[in-house]
Protein backbone atom coordinates (compact mmCIF):
# COMPACT_ATOMS: atom_id res chain seq x y z
CA UNK A 1 0.00 0.00 0.00
CA UNK A 2 1.24 3.85 -0.90
CA UNK A 3 0.62 6.73 0.50
CA UNK A 4 1.55 10.29 0.46
CA UNK A 5 3.72 11.66 2.98
CA UNK A 6 5.38 14.92 3.55
CA UNK A 7 8.11 16.62 5.86
CA UNK A 8 7.79 20.43 6.50
CA UNK A 9 11.16 21.37 7.80
CA UNK A 10 12.47 25.38 8.22
CA UNK A 11 14.71 24.95 5.32
CA UNK A 12 12.83 22.42 2.88
CA UNK A 13 9.87 20.85 2.16
CA UNK A 14 10.37 17.25 0.68
CA UNK A 15 7.72 14.23 0.15
CA UNK A 16 7.14 10.79 -1.55
CA UNK A 17 4.95 7.95 -2.00
CA UNK A 18 5.69 5.46 0.78
CA UNK A 19 5.82 1.99 0.82
CA UNK A 20 4.24 1.00 3.42
CA UNK A 21 4.67 -2.57 3.41
CA UNK A 22 8.68 -1.45 3.42
CA UNK A 23 8.29 1.38 5.21
CA UNK A 24 10.53 2.85 2.22
CA UNK A 25 9.90 5.66 -0.21
CA UNK A 26 7.87 4.00 -3.41
CA UNK A 27 9.52 6.48 -5.66
CA UNK A 28 12.74 9.53 -5.54
CA UNK A 29 11.61 12.15 -3.42
CA UNK A 30 10.67 15.64 -4.62
CA UNK A 31 11.94 18.46 -2.72
CA UNK A 32 11.57 22.52 -2.63
CA UNK A 33 12.94 25.15 -0.61
CA UNK A 34 10.78 26.41 2.30
CA UNK A 35 9.71 30.06 1.48
CA UNK A 36 10.96 32.78 3.87
CA UNK A 37 8.76 33.81 5.63
CA UNK A 38 7.38 30.23 5.96
CA UNK A 39 3.90 31.34 5.98
CA UNK A 40 0.60 29.21 6.14
CA UNK A 41 -0.34 30.47 2.52
CA UNK A 42 3.35 30.17 1.26
CA UNK A 43 4.09 26.66 2.90
CA UNK A 44 0.78 25.40 1.87
CA UNK A 45 1.42 26.39 -1.73
CA UNK A 46 4.84 23.82 -1.43
CA UNK A 47 3.24 21.43 0.29
CA UNK A 48 0.88 21.29 -2.67
CA UNK A 49 4.07 21.78 -5.71
CA UNK A 50 5.45 18.34 -4.07
CA UNK A 51 2.35 16.45 -4.26
CA UNK A 52 1.39 17.53 -7.54
CA UNK A 53 4.48 16.04 -8.45
CA UNK A 54 3.54 13.08 -8.01
CA UNK A 55 0.32 13.27 -9.22
CA UNK A 56 -1.00 12.42 -6.14
CA UNK A 57 -4.99 12.00 -5.54
CA UNK A 58 -5.08 10.22 -2.08
CA UNK A 59 -4.92 10.74 1.57
CA UNK A 60 -1.79 12.74 2.11
CA UNK A 61 -0.03 13.07 6.02
CA UNK A 62 1.96 16.37 6.44
CA UNK A 63 4.62 16.73 9.08
CA UNK A 64 5.29 20.18 11.00
CA UNK A 65 7.69 21.31 12.88
CA UNK A 66 5.90 22.89 16.58
CA UNK A 67 3.13 21.20 18.16
CA UNK A 68 0.47 19.86 16.85
CA UNK A 69 -2.63 19.00 18.20
CA UNK A 70 -5.82 17.47 16.90
CA UNK A 71 -4.51 19.22 13.48
CA UNK A 72 -4.00 22.57 14.93
CA UNK A 73 -0.75 23.97 14.90
CA UNK A 74 0.23 25.37 18.34
CA UNK A 75 3.77 26.78 17.91
CA UNK A 76 5.89 27.89 15.07
CA UNK A 77 9.93 27.77 16.62
CA UNK A 78 11.19 27.89 12.60
CA UNK A 79 8.00 28.91 10.78
CA UNK A 80 6.18 32.30 10.49
CA UNK A 81 4.77 32.79 13.74
CA UNK A 82 1.06 33.25 11.45
CA UNK A 83 1.26 29.32 11.96
CA UNK A 84 0.34 29.04 15.77
CA UNK A 85 -3.45 28.39 15.91
CA UNK A 86 -4.36 27.45 12.87
CA UNK A 87 -6.38 24.65 11.52
CA UNK A 88 -3.43 23.25 9.49
CA UNK A 89 -5.50 20.29 7.81
CA UNK A 90 -8.05 22.33 7.06
CA UNK A 91 -5.66 24.64 5.53
CA UNK A 92 -3.93 22.22 3.85
CA UNK A 93 -6.94 20.22 2.44
CA UNK A 94 -8.15 23.21 0.64
CA UNK A 95 -4.72 24.32 -0.61
CA UNK A 96 -5.18 20.35 -1.98
CA UNK A 97 -8.53 20.13 -3.92
CA UNK A 98 -10.35 18.60 -0.94
CA UNK A 99 -7.43 15.67 -0.48
CA UNK A 100 -7.89 14.50 3.14
CA UNK A 101 -4.87 15.93 5.25
CA UNK A 102 -3.72 14.64 8.38
CA UNK A 103 -0.86 16.60 10.28
CA UNK A 104 1.27 15.53 12.92
CA UNK A 105 4.67 17.07 14.58
CA UNK A 106 7.54 15.89 12.17
CA UNK A 107 9.63 14.36 15.59
CA UNK A 108 6.68 12.34 16.60
CA UNK A 109 6.78 11.00 12.60
CA UNK A 110 10.05 9.86 12.25
CA UNK A 111 10.42 8.79 15.65
CA UNK A 112 7.10 6.51 14.73
CA UNK A 113 8.57 5.26 11.57
CA UNK A 114 11.87 4.59 13.41
CA UNK A 115 10.40 2.70 15.99
CA UNK A 116 8.25 0.67 13.11
CA UNK A 117 10.78 0.24 10.68
CA UNK A 118 14.40 1.77 11.96
CA UNK A 119 16.56 2.21 14.71
CA UNK A 120 13.97 1.49 17.17
CA UNK A 121 12.07 -1.53 16.09
CA UNK A 122 11.51 -4.12 18.51
CA UNK A 123 12.82 -1.76 21.45
CA UNK A 124 11.11 -1.61 24.53
CA UNK A 125 11.75 0.69 27.61
CA UNK A 126 12.73 4.58 27.30
CA UNK A 127 13.90 5.61 23.57
CA UNK A 128 14.44 9.31 22.45
CA UNK A 129 14.57 9.66 18.87
CA UNK A 130 15.83 13.37 17.97
CA UNK A 131 15.99 15.05 14.73
CA UNK A 132 18.81 17.62 14.34
CA UNK A 133 18.37 20.06 11.76
CA UNK A 134 17.24 23.85 11.47
CA UNK A 135 15.82 22.57 15.12
CA UNK A 136 16.13 20.46 17.53
CA UNK A 137 13.01 17.93 17.49
CA UNK A 138 12.27 15.12 19.75
CA UNK A 139 10.01 11.97 19.73
CA UNK A 140 9.65 9.97 23.39
CA UNK A 141 8.59 6.57 23.45
CA UNK A 142 7.85 4.67 26.62
CA UNK A 143 7.71 0.78 25.57
CA UNK A 144 6.78 1.73 21.78
CA UNK A 145 3.73 4.24 23.18
CA UNK A 146 4.71 7.87 21.85
CA UNK A 147 4.25 11.09 24.64
CA UNK A 148 3.53 13.49 21.51
CA UNK A 149 4.89 16.96 21.32
CA UNK A 150 7.28 16.93 23.85
CA UNK A 151 9.77 19.52 21.85
CA UNK A 152 12.97 18.79 23.86
CA UNK A 153 15.12 20.75 21.77
CA UNK A 154 13.45 24.04 23.88
CA UNK A 155 14.79 22.73 26.63
CA UNK A 156 17.30 24.96 27.98
CA UNK A 157 20.84 24.49 27.83
CA UNK A 158 23.60 27.00 29.43
CA UNK A 159 20.74 29.80 29.81
CA UNK A 160 19.66 29.17 26.25
CA UNK A 161 16.89 27.45 23.98
CA UNK A 162 18.96 24.49 23.63
CA UNK A 163 18.52 24.33 19.65
CA UNK A 164 20.30 27.50 19.15
CA UNK A 165 23.50 25.77 20.57
CA UNK A 166 23.18 21.89 19.45
CA UNK A 167 21.18 21.82 16.54
CA UNK A 168 22.92 21.52 12.48
CA UNK A 169 21.98 25.28 11.93
CA UNK A 170 23.82 26.43 14.93
CA UNK A 171 26.80 24.46 13.75
CA UNK A 172 26.81 26.15 10.33
CA UNK A 173 25.92 29.20 11.45
CA UNK A 174 28.76 29.43 13.80
CA UNK A 175 31.10 27.21 11.64
CA UNK A 176 32.06 24.72 14.42
CA UNK A 177 34.32 21.78 13.71
CA UNK A 178 32.51 18.15 14.06
CA UNK A 179 34.39 18.35 17.61
CA UNK A 180 33.29 21.34 18.85
CA UNK A 181 29.91 20.73 17.78
CA UNK A 182 29.87 17.09 19.08
CA UNK A 183 30.53 19.27 22.65
CA UNK A 184 27.54 20.89 22.47
CA UNK A 185 25.85 17.68 21.69
CA UNK A 186 27.10 15.88 24.44
CA UNK A 187 25.90 18.11 27.00
CA UNK A 188 22.53 18.17 25.62
CA UNK A 189 22.39 14.66 25.42
CA UNK A 190 23.43 14.44 28.80
CA UNK A 191 21.02 16.77 30.00
CA UNK A 192 18.20 15.24 27.93
CA UNK A 193 19.63 11.91 29.72
CA UNK A 194 19.31 13.39 33.46
CA UNK A 195 15.40 14.83 32.62
CA UNK A 196 14.26 11.33 31.08
CA UNK A 197 16.79 8.02 31.79
CA UNK A 198 16.45 6.73 28.15
CA UNK A 199 17.75 3.24 27.01
CA UNK A 200 18.46 4.32 23.92
CA UNK A 201 19.00 7.64 21.78
CA UNK A 202 18.48 7.73 18.11
CA UNK A 203 19.86 10.27 16.47
CA UNK A 204 18.14 11.84 13.25
CA UNK A 205 17.93 14.41 10.57
CA UNK A 206 19.79 15.36 7.45
CA UNK A 207 23.29 14.40 9.75
CA UNK A 208 22.20 11.48 10.17
CA UNK A 209 23.86 10.68 6.90
CA UNK A 210 27.09 11.21 8.43
CA UNK A 211 26.92 9.61 11.75
CA UNK A 212 30.92 8.49 11.71
CA UNK A 213 31.65 12.27 12.00
CA UNK A 214 30.23 13.08 15.41
CA UNK A 215 28.94 9.85 17.25
CA UNK A 216 32.29 9.08 18.10
CA UNK A 217 32.81 12.06 19.60
CA UNK A 218 30.06 12.23 22.32
CA UNK A 219 31.26 12.13 25.87
CA UNK A 220 29.76 11.29 29.08
CA UNK A 221 26.28 9.71 27.77
CA UNK A 222 25.24 6.51 29.57
CA UNK A 223 22.56 5.55 26.92
CA UNK A 224 23.08 3.65 23.76
CA UNK A 225 23.00 6.39 20.78
CA UNK A 226 22.49 4.92 17.34
CA UNK A 227 21.78 6.72 13.77
CA UNK A 228 18.17 7.08 12.37
CA UNK A 229 17.85 4.07 9.88
CA UNK A 230 15.73 5.45 7.76
CA UNK A 231 17.84 8.84 7.94
CA UNK A 232 15.91 12.26 6.79
CA UNK A 233 13.59 9.98 5.17
CA UNK A 234 11.78 9.13 8.15
CA UNK A 235 9.84 11.98 8.92
CA UNK A 236 8.40 11.56 5.21
CA UNK A 237 7.73 7.81 6.22
CA UNK A 238 5.78 8.27 9.55
CA UNK A 239 3.74 11.15 7.71
CA UNK A 240 2.74 9.08 5.74
CA UNK A 241 1.84 5.93 8.28
CA UNK A 242 -0.28 8.83 10.11
CA UNK A 243 -2.13 9.35 6.69
CA UNK A 244 -2.90 5.48 6.42
CA UNK A 245 -3.84 5.28 10.38
CA UNK A 246 -6.39 8.23 10.35
CA UNK A 247 -8.11 6.74 6.94
CA UNK A 248 -8.60 3.64 8.64
CA UNK A 249 -10.02 5.27 12.01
Amino acid sequence: MQIMGVDIGGSGIKGAPVDLERGDLAQERHKVLTPQPATPEGVAGCVAEVVRAFSWSGPVGVTFPGVVTNGITRSAANVDKGWVGVDAAALLTRELGGLPVTVLNDADAAGVAEMTYGAGRGRGGTVIMLTLGTGIGSALFTDGQLVANTELGHLELKGHDAETRASVKAKEDGDLTWERWARRVSKYLAHVEMLFSPDLFIVGGGVSRKPEKFLPLIEGVRAEIVPAGLQNNAGIVGAAMAAKAKAKA
